[in-house]
């Protein structure tokens, strides 16, 4: 019988994907590459709206996603950060979603049965998107909003069906600045599991912003955990924004008081002068050996800047060390 992920995360610490931008952008893409197949004809200019590619280049996905299971990843995320309807607006796009996340989900569980040698699972990947229900975007106006929490979980409702269709095993909010939006995303998730009659373990990380410590929103860590506790999460955690050393006092505050199962996929640093990242692969696995010998967290990867290359560094380390115990 199949492990299961539940089953797994008590034993060892998992190591999820690194970034997939960061892998995208070693490719030099041209419009053509996001338009062959499906989009030749659309108005709008679609360079740089990566999901797409799962579509029109799904060979470089695979390729992506084979690299991070070869070094090292449990775990692989979808392409689908930008997956939504919300977010696909911008391309005028909207009609394209079903197709992003299923083909998405189906080409990353086609890489995963590749790998036979231990359990390997595909997470999809549930964007923030580009909105926010919690904070007016004009100064002059603070009662509007851009977005309400129905359109959200619509088109969360949307994107979740699809990445079930497709196959994935886990999903996975992430990148959360707004807890509202993160709320809306898991009402769509309990909805959809209803309907279709189905559960799957769910994985929420949300970003602190800066070295306040707190979420776009102004949550503290503390506060985000609290506001979705009342979901049955498999594990809550932190990524992006800052790099594994700023990271590591909130881990800390996760560590003391999450009833659920820890995890951090932090960035390769903070971005330079010309938005690069410049942490080393041995740079970086120093500073998440620090979490890994306190046993803050069960699940251990990285976001922008990341590569295979920090990941197999990362997962090497992580194999010395026992994943954190839920008190």
């Amino acid at each position: 019988m199949k492990e299961t992920i539940e089953s797994l995360i008590g034993k060892r610490i998992l190591i999820l994907d690194g970034a997939m931008g960061t892998m995208i952008q070693r490719h030099d893409l041209e419009e053509f590459d996001f338009r062959e197949g499906a989009f030749e004809n659309h108005h709008k200019p679609l360079k740089g709206n990566n999901d797409l590619l799962s579509i029109t280049r799904p060979e470089i996905i695979k390729d992506i996603h084979r690299k991070y299971f070869i070094a090292g990843a449990d775990i692989v995320e979808t392409n689908t950060f930008s997956g939504t309807s919300i977010a696909q607006a911008d391309y005028d796009l909207e009609s394209a979603v079903y197709d992003i996340n299923f083909s998405s989900a189906k080409i990353a569980k086609e890489v995963a049965q590749e790998f036979t040698d231990k359990p390997r699972f595909v997470a999809g990947s549930i964007g923030p998107t580009n909105r926010t229900a919690s904070i007016s975007p004009d100064v002059n106006d603070p009662g509007y909003r851009a977005v309400s929490f129905d359109d959200l979980v619509a088109a969360y409702k949307e994107q979740i069906s699809a990445l079930i269709e497709g196959g994935v095993d886990i999903l996975l909010v992430e990148t959360v600045f707004d807890t509202l939006n993160a709320k809306a995303a898991l009402y769509a998730i309990q909805e959809v599991f209803d309907e279709e009659k189905v559960n799957l373990p769910i994985m929420v990380s949300g970003t602190i912003t800066d070295q306040s410590g707190r979420t776009l929103t102004g949550q503290t860590t503390e506060a985000f955990l609290i506001s979705l506790s009342h979901m049955p999460l498999l594990s809550i955690g932190l990524n992006c924004a800052l790099g594994a050393n700023l990271m590591r006092p909130y881990l800390q505050i996760l560590n003391q008081t999450s009833p659920f199962n820890v995890s951090a996929h932090p960035n390769a640093g903070l971005p330079n002068e010309f938005g690069e990242y410049d942490e080393t692969p041995e740079m970086m696995a120093d500073q998440i050996e620090v979490f890994l010998k306190e046993g803050l967290v069960n699940i251990i990867g990285g976001c922008c800047g990341t590569t295979p290359e920090h990941i197999s560094e990362i997962a090497e380390r992580a194999k010395k060390y026992n994943p954190r115990k839920i008190s």
